[in-house]
């Protein structure tokens, strides 16, 4: 820990660009025509008593118990001070504390936050809040008036203000902070704010000054704006830029909303170079499209387009909720950059229910929405809803079951309509789940509604862009949820976006390995843009512990066959006859795989190629039938074609010894007399 002795200023001073009237709030003590503003004086506008001078002195003795050292800084509402606590020893050495007095004492204001701070603050007790002790009372040098200092924790560091101004990139210059780091600044400190909002209180002015970081702990510090919720008497303190809208704060006044709003902000002005974030963005962010970082980061932007909405409904609703959502979008940030994977539970949604766009017969599966509709996450049901217990109790059942145990059960919640409406749409009663979806104003703001919503629509071609507007709303109030993603990429995908569904499928795939249907999706759409190299890359993702590891090999070996022979290299054939004699398939699928193979290669070697992909003249001679230990063979065929027909009519006539219809069976061998190459006799 840094000497606090260290830390005491020499010359204690209020710049004069953060001199403002206490009363007022207009500048004072500037300077004009060549000489320095005034520390002390009375404001030129309503004749308001100021003084920005330090009123404790190194060697003042406060309570004959607390011995000031210096003045440390200054904040919104006064000056603190390091002092030495003379009554309590620490491992043999006087403890270390600070006093925080005010900026002006004539401030009625100021007087009435101090005596509030000394009925509470002292009972608050977490440890990312700094610890406050005592209060004091010292008289005023100047009028002799009893000043009220609140007596805190040393808590050495440096403020996270401080940790930004003075990340320098190579050249020297200031950079932004990486944006891990402040989202785990952001996590950290979320849970002491939930801590103050648990106990009926606001911190009012949350921002990185007031943030320490030390002894690789946050703190929050300068809790001199904290404040009872429902308050409406006492002074409000914030920071310009920081702060909530003025006209929130003066109509429904500050809140557990207005708290995580400047959460938000401080977010912003950690990550990116937020120019103008008190002036012309003191109220919004600025577009995607001015700052690189937010346009990489799309979940992050709207993390803060919610902690940060205009309006206060729309905001997260929870400390608790917002690092849910915060720890959700560091999970997807480090998995695509570092490409391993971050699992974890929601507590929002369940997982997928099934795999949705798994190919059974061709490389790809065409995409539909009704499928999509039933594999999709569901979210979870609130355990506190009256309707929870018995919901338990019908789940597993039938869909004609379970909605008619709904219809006769007597219980009215949310979770029941909701049910409902799901019912109904597993049943085919598409116009009846949509008569059962709630509104907002029966219900005010909810997701699950909109999630809903875009399960509906999906079930329509004519309402897939109303799906993918409703996932879209989702993916707003829960930026951090992989489910939400999924959601709008398969949206996405049926409305013509495949460069928008291949960004948000990657993301999902990167940070959960559970959700299958994100790695088909994205080998789907990077197929039809033709990356056949980087489709199978992602089928070669799916892992071997997974049910659906052998439908994405399968795939795989597909993606090289589903092409013009000119197009193909003979590493592609040597790729798929690899993977399929790598595959423990049953003889059947394994055979007319094979067939497909065979196929394929036989194509390739009528056409003619020079290995790269290229046509080039057919041989006029034969090829010999004497070959090399060190030719190619494609399921252990060499690559001629007398060879591959060989190959070729033996997995036919497999295929035949394997139908029980008689006919197909017949057809089969006929297929095997058709390829069998020509013999001379």
């Amino acid at each position: 820990m840094r000497d606090p002795a260290t830390a005491v200023q020499s010359d204690p001073a209020v710049p004069e660009s953060q001199r403002y009237c206490p009363k007022c709030g207009e500048p004072v003590g500037r300077s004009r025509n060549g000489q320095p503003g005034r520390v002390e004086g009375f404001c030129p506008r309503d004749g308001a008593r100021y003084s920005f001078r330090p009123k404790l002195r190194p060697g003042d003795l406060i309570d004959d118990r607390y011995e000031i050292l210096g003045a440390l800084a200054h904040g919104g509402l006064g000056w603190i001070y390091l002092a030495r606590d003379r009554n309590i020893s620490e491992a043999g050495s006087d403890r270390w504390v600070v006093l925080k007095g005010l900026i002006n004492t004539g401030d009625p204001d100021a007087m009435a936050a101090a005596v509030t701070e000394r009925r509470f603050l002292v009972e608050v007790d977490h440890p990312n809040i700094v610890k406050i002790h005592d209060f004091a009372q010292h008289p005023d040098p100047d009028t002799g008036e009893n000043v009220g200092y609140i007596v805190m924790e040393y808590v050495g560091g440096r403020s996270l203000r401080d940790l930004a101004l003075n990340n320098r990139g190579p050249d020297g210059s200031r950079i932004p902070l990486p944006l891990e780091q402040v989202l785990a600044y952001g996590i950290e400190v979320l849970p002491a704010l939930g801590y103050l909002h648990d106990r009926g209180l606001l911190f009012c002015d949350f921002k990185p000054d007031n943030v320490i970081h030390a002894e690789e702990q946050l703190k929050l510090i300068d809790l001199g704006a904290v404040r009872r919720m429902g308050d409406d008497m006492s002074a409000l303190y914030g920071t310009p830029g920081y702060q909530a809208p003025e006209d929130e704060l003066a109509g429904i006044g500050p809140s557990i909303g207005s708290d995580l709003y400047t959460v938000g902000r401080s977010l912003a002005v950690l990550s990116f170079d937020f120019t103008g974030f008190s002036t012309r963005y003191a109220r919004s962010l600025p577009a995607p499209a001015d700052v690189p970082l937010l346009a990489a980061q799309e979940s992050y932007y709207r993390l803060l387009r919610r902690a940060t909405n205009t309006d206060p409904d729309r905001r997260f609703a929870s400390a608790g909720e917002m690092a849910e959502q915060l720890t959700g979008v560091l999970r997807e940030i480090l998995s695509a950059r570092d490409g391993i994977p971050r699992p974890a539970a929601s507590g929002q949604f369940t997982p997928e229910r099934r795999a949705f766009g798994v190919p059974a017969d061709a490389a790809v599966a065409p995409l539909s929405g009704p499928e999509v509709a039933a594999a999709l996450p569901l979210p979870l049901v609130d355990p506190a809803d009256p309707a929870a217990g018995f919901l338990a109790t019908v789940s597993g059942t039938d869909p004609a079951s379970t909605l008619a145990a709904l219809e006769a059960a007597q219980i009215t919640s949310l979770e029941m309509t909701l049910r409902l409406v799901r019912a109904r749409l597993e049943v085919g009663d598409l116009a009846g789940a949509w008569a059962s979806l709630p509104s907002v104003e029966q219900v005010g703001n909810d997701w699950r509604l909109d999630w809903y919503a875009g399960l509906l629509s999906l079930c329509d071609p004519a309402t897939w862009p109303a799906a993918r507007d409703a996932f879209d709303k989702v993916y707003d109030a829960l930026p951090g949820e992989p489910a939400a993603q999924l959601a709008v990429a398969a949206a996405g995908e049926l409305t013509g976006d495949p460069a928008g569904a291949a960004r948000l499928y990657e993301r999902v795939w990167r940070v959960d390995h559970g959700f299958v249907s994100a790695a088909f999706g994205l080998a789907r759409v990077r197929l039809a843009a033709g990356d056949r190299v980087g489709a199978r890359a992602i089928y070669d993702e799916v892992p071997d512990s997974s049910s659906h590891h052998v439908a994405a090999q399968i795939a795989a070996v597909r993606a090289h066959l589903d092409q013009e022979p000119a197009t193909l290299a003979e590493a592609d054939l040597l790729d798929a006859s690899t993977r399929l004699e790598r595959l423990r398939l049953d003889k059947q699928r394994r055979e007319s795989l094979a067939v497909e193979v065979f196929r394929t290669a036989l194509s390739w070697v009528i056409t003619g190629s020079n290995g790269t992909g290229g046509p080039v003249p057919v041989p006029v001679r034969p090829v010999p039938a004497q070959r090399t230990a060190t030719a190619r063979r494609v399921l252990g065929q060499l690559l001629s074609e007398r060879d591959i027909r060989l190959g070729l009519e033996r997995s036919y006539r497999a295929m035949a010894s394997l139908e029980p219809d008689r006919t197909a069976r017949h057809a089969l061998v006929d297929l095997a007399n058709s390829v069998r190459p020509r013999t001379v006799v």
